[in-house]
């Protein structure tokens, strides 16, 4: 910054020598007419001039220059991937206020909100949108409780399949911090979109009370609804990492509200660097979800350019799925070729996301022995695939969570200390012990 500041001095400072200069020759063609004393007069004018102006114009053209080197623009701060809502069935929605709490990654003064109906058959009709920083439980901080609108409208109707974002609204947005977002629902639209596994507690209540401190009278339920993310405006160079996963990505058996899930973890770390902590983490994980095939939830390959490539602001992703292929294979599946159509499946997300200038993180496949889907011959396809993604090349950089997770006296199941019980999700332990395994170098600029 100082070399281009001594630069743009001297610019300058030439530019005002050859003007002194011309001025002299013209001064020494009149000097008949003008005495020496006023030559000198109007060179010290002059000199002063060039002092007072070179600091000004240079001040003000580095403010010009970093404006334009880190224009605003923005990021995903959070996000979650729809789903359809079949199993558990959604609650109530009619004429409902719905308090919902999220976990965000990066901080900003400015956000927006998006919401989703991707599943909806009908239109979506959110009445009142607000925001606040949460206070705990389904409390908002008071004085912090701020309207959304869309197009400047209050209220907003989402056609079947479309999502939306709200107008930008000034709101300071802390890191690491809890976003409340209320919403009332005059009628629910058919069929509803949601994100199972949120591993937090949502709010909701009949009636319009989307300003209130605390909703009257509420139920519970560990689900979200219609939310699809959350953006911040930044100036800084800030981008944000997708991660494509299954349940694990998503933190199945984590704690309920402890935003425990490896992602949170990886995070946490982000922030507390200061090479990294201007990356936003965008956790698309969903349980049960698949490369090749749709189960809760469209399968990864369907759902890439939604979730992944279409995020504000992606620069990196990482793609941790393969578990259910493997485990769910039976019958007439032949592992040995679902092996090859996973590894197939990878170099497809990778082509695609290289043309979109993302770079593409894989990670090994983590032990399940011991559980429901533990066999021979699911073993040695997971050994197949994690083989190939250590040793192929195909991946831009490998995060290896099967050598942090694994027991070292059998490899093929969790530690102990890291298994939640079912031999296939970890603990908080062990999804903390996988984001702290995260080169933060693979995020640096």
């Amino acid at each position: 910054m100082r070399a281009w500041q001594n630069s743009m001095r001297c610019a300058v400072s030439s530019a005002w020598f050859r003007l002194y200069r011309d001025w002299v020759g013209a001064s020494r063609a009149a000097k008949r007419t003008a005495g020496s004393s006023s030559i000198r007069a109007s060179a010290v004018a002059a000199c002063l001039l060039f002092l007072v102006f070179v600091p000004f114009s240079t001040q003000n053209a580095w403010v010009a220059s970093a404006n334009e080197k880190n224009p605003s623009h923005w990021v995903g701060t959070w996000a979650s991937s729809p789903q359809l809502a079949d199993q558990p069935p959604p609650p109530p929605l009619a004429d409902t206020t719905l308090r919902q709490i999220v976990h965000v990654s990066l901080g900003g003064t400015k956000i927006r909100v998006r919401f989703s109906n991707a599943f909806g058959k009908t239109a979506l009709t959110i009445t009142s949108a607000h925001v606040a920083k949460a206070a705990g439980g389904g409390t908002i901080q008071s004085g912090t409780d701020q309207p959304l609108t869309f197009d400047k409208q209050s209220s907003v109707a989402i056609p079947s399949g479309a999502l939306m974002y709200s107008d930008p609204l000034d709101f300071d947005l802390a890191p690491l911090s809890d976003l409340a977002i209320t919403i009332h629902l005059k009628d629910p639209p058919d069929a509803v979109t949601t994100h199972a596994g949120s591993r937090a507690t949502s709010y909701f209540t009949a009636g319009d009370f989307v300003s209130a401190l605390e909703l009257p009278s509420p139920q519970t339920v560990d689900h979200w609804y219609f939310l699809n993310g959350v953006d911040v405006e930044r100036r800084d160079p800030s981008a944000a990492v997708a991660i494509l996963g299954d349940s694990i990505t998503d933190g199945k058996n984590s704690t309920t509200n402890g935003n425990g899930r490896w992602p949170d973890e990886l995070a946490r770390r982000l922030h507390l660097n200061k090479h990294t902590k201007n990356v936003g983490v965008l956790n698309e994980g969903i349980g049960g979800n698949r490369l090749l095939h749709d189960g809760l939830g469209p399968n990864a390959l369907a759902r890439l350019d939604r979730d992944v490539l279409t995020q504000t602001g992606v620069r990196w992703l990482v793609v941790f799925e393969g578990v259910n292929d493997i485990g769910t294979c039976s019958n007439a599946c032949d592992l040995d070729s679902t092996a090859n159509d996973i590894i197939a499946a990878y170099n497809q997300i990778t082509l695609r996301a290289h043309s979109q200038n993302i770079r593409v993180y894989g990670g090994t496949i983590t032990p399940f022995g011991g559980s429901f889907y533990a066999t021979p011959e699911a073993e040695r396809a997971r050994q197949k695939v994690n083989g190939w993604i250590r040793t192929s090349g195909g991946f831009d950089a490998i995060i290896d969570f099967d050598a942090v997770t694994h027991d070292p006296n059998n490899p093929s199941n969790l530690s102990p200390g890291m298994d939640s019980g079912d031999h296939l999700h970890p603990a908080d332990a062990g999804y903390k012990a996988m984001g702290d395994s995260v080169a933060l170098k693979l995020f640096a600029k």
